[in-house]
C-alpha cells in the first residue's frame, strides 16, 4: 500500500524542509497567547484554549490532533484562529500557513498553490478566466484539472494534495473513556468489539504518522 503512495506523491511533498513539514511544527505562544490562556478575558472557544495549553507544553500539530483525538482538519482550524488572534508567535512559516488553510478549507486548491509559490498570481487568474469561458459554455472543470491541462502542475501534485486532506478528515475518538459505565468483564462479547476497534483506531493514526512522515526529507 506504501509503494502505491509513493506513486501518487509528489517530490515537493516527500522533499519539503522539515521547517515548512505541518505535522511535526510546534507553534509557539505569543505574549497574547501566554496572557490570554492564563486570564481567559476573550472568551475563545475552549477548543482553542485546549490549543494554546497544548503548544504551551510543546506539542507538534500532529501531536494536537492525536492527544485530543481530534481529525487534522479541525486542529488546523483551532491553529489558525489562534494565528488570526495573535495568540501564536510570528512568523510563521508560508508553507506551514498554507498547508493548514488547505486542510481546515480556508484555502481551495489555487490558493494554495499560489500560497506556496507552485503558481504566480497571472496564471491562477488565467485558470479562473478559463474556468469561467467553459462553464459559460456548460463545462465544467475543477481549478486543479484545468491548472493541470495549462501545465502549471502536475497530477501528482494534485493527488499529494487529495491523499493529506482525506487523512485530514478522519477522527481518532476511540479509547477506554468510550466504554459506558456498568459494562463488566463478563460483558465480553461488548469488551471484544471495544478492543478490536480500539486496535483499528491504532491501526489509522499509525497510517497517518506514516504518510506524514513520508514528506520529510529521507
Amino acid at each position: 500500500m506504501w509503494q502505491d503512495l509513493k506513486h501518487v506523491i509528489s517530490d515537493d511533498f516527500i522533499f519539503q524542509e522539515e521547517n515548512d513539514l505541518l505535522h511535526i511544527y510546534v507553534p509557539e505562544l505569543s505574549y497574547v497567547g501566554k496572557t490570554e490562556l492564563a486570564e481567559r478575558t476573550k472568551g475563545f472557544d475552549q477548543n482553542i484554549y485546549t490549543f494554546l495549553e497544548s503548544a504551551e507544553d510543546g506539542m507538534s500539530i500532529m501531536e494536537c490532533a492525536l492527544n485530543h483525538f481530534w481529525t487534522l482538519e479541525e486542529t488546523c482550524k483551532y491553529f489558525l484562529a489562534a494565528v488570526d488572534a495573535d495568540l501564536i508567535k510570528a512568523p510563521v512559516p508560508v508553507k506551514i500557513i498554507a498547508m493548514s488553510g488547505f486542510m481546515s478549507g480556508r484555502f481551495r486548491t489555487g490558493e494554495y498553490y499560489k500560497r506556496v509559490g507552485k503558481i504566480n498570481v497571472d496564471q491562477l487568474e488565467i485558470t479562473i478566466r478559463k474556468q469561467k469561458e467553459l462553464a459559460a459554455q456548460g463545462i465544467q472543470k475543477k481549478i486543479a484539472e484545468l491548472m493541470i491541462e495549462l501545465g502549471f502542475i502536475t497530477q501528482k501534485d494534485t493527488s499529494s494534495l487529495m491523499v493529506i486532506k482525506e487523512e485530514a478528515k478522519k477522527r481518532f475518538i476511540l479509547d477506554s473513556s468510550i466504554i459506558p459505565d456498568g459494562v463488566t468483564g463478563n460483558d465480553s462479547k461488548y469488551i471484544n468489539e471495544i478492543n478490536e476497534l480500539k486496535k483499528q483506531n491504532m491501526v489509522l493514526k499509525a497510517k497517518l504518522a506514516k504518510l506524514l512522515s513520508m514528506f520529510k526529507k529521507s
